[in-house]
């Protein structure tokens, strides 16, 4: 599962194998609308939202964005789009990752793959203050 958290782009993540993947878009109660204004102007050139305005299209981006994270190659840069409460269950790994340096050690492995992800089956789910598009994914990896 992957959980887009506090409309701040950033990632919670939890893999369970074999099962379809979750992209949820969440906001904690306390995260002003000025906050929620800012990320969306940044991201997406919109302003005055309220605390559920967010479409099907900008759900699906913000994967497009984790996805182009992966293609920098840099751990960090993938590490910074995951929550500071972000769970991690590799699809590589055994060991559950649940801190910027777990994270980030995770990936400095795998983006040696050059993977890249492609979304085959999505439903995204729009709720008060929080989004979800779960479905089904896969990876190609550039270096075999």
């Amino acid at each position: 599962a992957f959980a887009f958290n506090g409309f701040n782009n950033q990632i919670s993540t939890a893999r369970t194998f074999g099962a379809p993947s979750t992209f949820t878009v969440s906001r904690n109660a306390e995260e002003s609308s000025t906050a929620l204004n800012g990320w969306r102007q940044k991201i997406f050139g919109k302003s005055e939202a309220k605390k559920s305005d967010i479409s099907e299209s900008e759900v699906r981006a913000l994967f497009s964005l984790w996805n182009s994270a992966l293609a920098t190659g840099d751990s960090r840069i993938v590490a910074k789009r995951y929550a500071d409460q972000a769970v991690l269950l590799p699809t590589v790994s055994d060991t559950p990752r649940t801190d910027f340096a777990s994270i980030k050690d995770y990936f400095d492995a795998f983006l040696l793959k050059e993977p890249q992800g492609t979304i085959l089956e999505g439903d995204i789910r729009i709720g008060d203050g929080w989004a979800q598009d779960a479905g089904i994914y896969e990876f190609t990896m550039g270096a075999t």
